[in-house]
């Protein structure tokens, strides 16, 4: 029997821009590496700025993203959720007066400064990929706050983690690496109505990384 591998891309939810951890890397007085690439020339890669804000559940997000994606040509394997620019490219760079912007917006789905670029640029991407391309959501699946907006346009292909049901954004987190690190892709299902709570998993072992082993391939430092 033939196996036939689809396309498939990922979505990342985005991190919250207005916590304490974007205070710190927003302060004028701020020296530290990341710091200094966001408000230089070149930016910083907004894979590696959300990392930051979020820590464990963006760094397991992105790792699980880089070792899984299949992009139909022409197209990115990997797409952030920001809170003003709608769907980017998790290698594009930001600076810092993007990172100013996204702390301004609330992610919800009655906001308009939030709803209508990510409504665009999903309504651009449902038509351009391939009709088999699966859509893997890597985020919360029981909000509506951006989960309509995708919905409306994927539909059946839009796909999540059947072991996200049940468990907190650290415990995503954790799964994520220990996927990436084992290179075991984890099953999906449809999103459109599925059953998104249920009973908290077991607790995740605790398990030490290698410094290289998940190293961000997007990032260049």
């Amino acid at each position: 029997m033939k196996i036939i591998i689809h396309d498939r891309i990922f979505l990342l939810s985005p991190a919250y821009a207005g916590g304490e951890r974007a205070r710190m890397i927003l302060r004028d007085q701020a020296q530290f590496p990341l710091a200094r690439k966001l408000r230089g020339k070149r930016g910083a890669p907004i894979a590696d700025v959300f990392t930051f804000l979020s820590g464990l559940y963006f760094r397991g997000k992105i790792a699980y993203a880089n070792v899984f994606a299949r992009p139909a040509r022409g197209t990115s394997g990997v797409l952030v959720i920001t809170p003003t620019r709608g769907l980017i490219d998790a290698r594009t760079r930001i600076h810092i007066d993007d990172l100013r912007e996204f702390a301004e917006v609330d992610i919800h789905e009655d906001d308009p400064r939030f709803r209508t670029p990510i409504e665009r640029d999903a309504r651009h991407l449902a038509t351009k990929l391939p009709s088999q391309s699966e859509v893997i959501l890597l985020g919360s699946i029981a909000t509506g706050k951006y989960v309509n907006a995708l919905l409306a346009n994927f539909g059946e292909r839009l796909r999540f983690p059947a072991d996200f049901v049940g468990r907190g954004d650290m415990s995503r987190g954790g799964l994520m690496l220990r996927c990436a690190a084992d290179r075991r892709e984890l099953s999906y299902i449809p999103l459109a109505g599925a059953v998104v709570n249920g009973k908290r998993p077991p607790k995740l072992a605790p398990r030490r990384y290698a410094a290289t082993s998940l190293k961000n391939p997007l990032s260049d430092t």
